[in-house]
């Protein structure tokens, strides 16, 4: 599933490394004692190759990517910015904090945003969407990019939990407008914190770069204490030492995707003529990142009854339900002014998704858990499914 099963010797000599090329920890400066290395800038360089982008900008986290595209594509206040009812809160977040409004649509069976109600939700303060690749599945991008370039509508991925996850034989983020990613404890490969703005818009990377950095446009002609600037902005910078450990996980990547992708089909393989259960639809387009398994049941009540069991027995669930208070906007009362609505309105309105939701149950998929490991939890999986 995440890096966190992979930090080991790697990310320990990378840092070392770090320490004997000077120790510096900051972006930026100390030009002689740093033994020519910038690794901020490195991480940057290596992760565009990586995902086939001309232009990659390292932040402080996930949130901060979010905030940072969405000022670097142009959203002010008052613009209206659409995303799904299954998100991170982060997403509304970084719209809210830049005082343009979230709008939310409901989403459909691939459990991302459905494009039928994107439409809908159009209004001429529309400014752009946000696909959220929830759990290593694409949003159907197909449906979703025809329908913004018919509304000219800016199209700014929120990639930050399905990084290695393609579309049409593509990394997913690497065709809109601009995309978030996040490196949190949490996601496919880490930095403790930390998180990367990519797009292939010359001016959209500059603003990226200059408004995560207090303004500074690193005007080679002064010094970084004298530098010029054109816009205001604010610290969202990377460390040399969230990059270090950056640069040793992404050389892991391919292997934690194909692992994700052998241990998913043992686990979809084990469960797949088990009557009762539907797995999650995937676009034909998509090509999962695979570090999750959803399944759905026919009710709430049964979807409940078996991730209790599910616990005695030490299986865990991935965000679905166990942080879905966190990534499911029926819960975010306390943001229902944003939204226009109130509480109850919130409720009733995000109902076409708990409906989905509510019946889900996320298998996170192992990196480190061997075949033997996984039939074993397969077959209690399978006792629980057949009992309750």
């Amino acid at each position: 599933m995440p890096g966190f099963e992979l930090v080991g010797k790697e990310e320990r000599d990378s840092v070392n490394e770090l320490f004997d090329d000077g120790g510096i920890l900051f972006a930026h400066g100390f030009d002689a004692l740093r033994n020519g290395r910038y690794r901020v800038r490195e991480f940057e360089k290596a992760f565009a190759e990586k995902v086939g982008v001309k232009y990659a900008q390292a932040v402080s986290s996930g949130t901060a990517a979010l905030k940072v595209a969405l000022f670097a594509a142009g959203i002010r206040p008052g613009d209206e910015v659409i995303t799904q009812t299954f998100t991170f809160i982060a997403t509304v977040e970084a719209i809210i904090d830049l005082g343009a409004k979230p709008v939310l649509v409901n989403i459909n069976e691939t459990l991302n945003l459905d494009p039928v109600e994107f439409e809908k939700a159009i209004t001429p303060k529309t400014k752009a969407v946000i696909p959220v690749h929830m759990l290593g599945v694409a949003c159907e991008m197909d449906k979703i990019s025809e329908i913004a370039k018919k509304h000219n509508i800016l199209i700014v991925e929120d990639n930050c939990e399905s990084l290695g996850a393609e579309w049409d034989g593509s990394y997913l983020g690497t065709k809109s407008d601009v995309c978030a990613w996040s490196f949190d404890a949490g996601k496919v490969i880490i930095t403790g914190e930390g998180g990367m703005v990519t797009t292939n818009s010359e001016d959209i990377y500059k603003f990226a770069k200059e408004y995560h950095d207090h303004g500074h446009e690193s005007n080679p002609a002064f010094p970084r204490g004298r530098d010029t600037r054109r816009i205001y902005g604010f610290n969202y910078r990377m460390s040399e030492l969230q990059a270090a450990v950056g640069l040793a996980q992404l050389k892991k990547l391919d292997f934690i995707v194909q692992k994700n992708r052998e241990n998913y089909g043992i686990w979809y393989d084990g469960l797949k003529e088990i009557k009762g259960i539907q797995f999650r639809k995937i676009p034909a387009l998509s090509k999962p990142l695979c570090d999750c398994l959803i399944f759905q049941v026919e009710s709430r009540e049964r979807a409940h009854k078996i991730v209790a069991e599910m616990a005695k027995e030490g299986l865990g669930t991935k965000n679905v339900p166990d942080a879905i208070e966190w990534h499911f906007a029926k819960y975010w009362d306390h943001m229902a002014v944003a939204f226009g609505k109130t509480k109850d309105e919130l409720i009733r309105f995000t109902e076409p998704s708990a409906n989905q939701l509510d019946r889900s149950i996320a298998i996170p998929i192992m990196v480190k858990h061997d075949s033997e490991i996984i039939e074993r939890n397969l077959e209690k999986l399978r006792n629980i499914l057949k009992r309750v």
